[in-house]
């Protein structure tokens, strides 16, 4: 065989290989990124959330939403049909379907997906939205501090803070309709009795309900 066609098909042979080893990394960098970055996983509930105890606020101003959104609620929010008794500007959730539903005027509501009580934490009752904070601190109470005394015992509103972007405080209780960074726990019992939503959904919700109004959770 003449000497040029020999290298010729050695050049042909080092395209296949390099083709093959290209395909082979491609497929490992979408299961594990070469840099050793790690895929989010979900955080079932805000007091089993990896922070440090020992750090000080976030170090970052306070950001804007654009900075969330990404983070789309994998359950979208859609206008529904409305025939039951409560008035327009009424919260009303269902645990068991796992889903908030705003009461709008001519019988229709706006349903949002939601992540609502893990079992031994599911509640039910009639509260009022009592206050409404944006980019909101978190406090942990003291029970959820029993569970993990790791928590911090105050962490500024920001990213990463488990409360999202907005939060409506039900009552005097301890419970709160809030955002979350984990759009993939939306749609699940995970939380310690809370309402979460993703935080672009929240702001939302933040935007069209007033304090004062009466929100309604049933099991």
């Amino acid at each position: 065989m003449h000497r040029s066609s020999l290298a010729l098909l050695g050049a042909v042979a080092s395209v296949i290989a390099f083709a093959s080893s290209a395909q082979a990394y491609e497929g490992s960098f979408f299961l594990n990124p070469p840099d050793g970055g790690a895929r989010a996983s979900a955080q079932p509930d805000a007091d089993q959330t990896s922070v440090d105890p020992g750090s000080s606020a976030p170090a970052y101003a306070t950001p804007s939403y654009d900075q969330t959104r990404p983070m789309a609620s994998p359950i979208p929010r859609e206008v529904v049909a409305y025939d039951g008794p409560y008035a327009p500007g009424t919260i009303v959730i269902s645990t068991e379907e796992k889903r908030l539903y705003l009461i709008m005027p001519d019988h229709q509501a706006l349903r949002y997906g939601v992540g609502v009580g893990r079992p031994g934490f599911e509640w039910s009752g009639v509260k009022t939205i009592t206050a409404k904070r944006e980019w909101p601190d978190w406090t942990p109470p003291a029970a959820m501090l029993r569970r993990r005394p790791d928590l911090p015992r105050h962490m500024a509103g920001g990213i990463e803070n488990p409360l999202g972007a907005r939060a409506m405080y039900l009552g005097s209780s301890e419970y709160r309709i809030h955002g979350s960074n984990e759009p993939d726990t939306i749609g699940q019992a995970v939380s310690s009795g809370c309402i979460r939503m993703t935080n672009e959904d929240v702001a939302d919700l933040y935007d069209r309900v007033k304090v004062g109004a009466k929100a309604v959770v049933a099991r």
